[in-house]
């Protein structure tokens, strides 16, 4: 028998600019939050949650596509909870999952939904790859603007150059490792 534990949520977004207050998920005792893509479980909040979540806690997600937008990651993500005495509660799809309790709706549910999830993450990348190739046909995309100009890139080099830890000099420039390296190499 598990005690009550915590009311845990978790909210995400794709990106900064968007707000997550739409995903109202009531009153909880923590709020996990990220602000990146679901196409993979690499998040920071989401890390954070799964290593924090105990044994009677409940994880509270206001649609699965927050949580996961993989088939494979969704379940994956539910059972691994469900299997540690988590239960998993999905607000707008009104599905709650329970250690001990097999519910083969829920199950068929979390399945068919979690693959809407996936198929509607693919389509958005193939229409953004048909967008990409016609404004390039047209001559109008010329990608994603360099975050370093030629003269950061030289002071960044000059900095390497004095011995100064490429991590520091990453933060000094706002920029992360990789594309530090990037820079360098070119």
């Amino acid at each position: 028998m598990t005690e009550q534990g915590q009311v845990v949520a978790y909210v995400r977004v794709s990106s900064w600019d968007q707000r997550t207050d739409r995903q109202d998920v009531g009153r909880v005792d923590r709020v996990f939050e990220d602000h990146a893509s679901a196409g993979t479980t690499d998040r920071p909040a989401y890390r954070d949650m799964m290593s924090y979540l105990r044994d009677g806690d409940t994880l509270r997600v206001w649609s699965m596509d927050r949580l996961a937008r993989s088939l494979v990651d969704l379940v994956t993500t539910v059972q691994s909870l469900v299997d540690r005495g988590v239960v998993v509660e999905f607000l707008r799809e009104q599905l709650v999952f329970r250690p001990g309790a097999d519910d083969p709706y829920a199950n068929f549910q979390l399945q068919l939904l979690g693959s809407v999830a996936e198929l509607e993450r693919a389509l958005i990348r193939q229409r953004q790859r048909e967008g990409v190739a016609k404004a390039r046909a047209r001559g109008a995309y010329r990608g994603r603007a360099p975050k370093l100009s030629p003269d950061q890139v030289a002071e960044i080099r000059a900095q390497v150059a004095a011995g100064v830890p490429k991590a520091a000099v990453a933060r000094r420039f706002s920029v992360g490792r990789a594309t530090l390296y990037r820079a360098l190499a070119n």
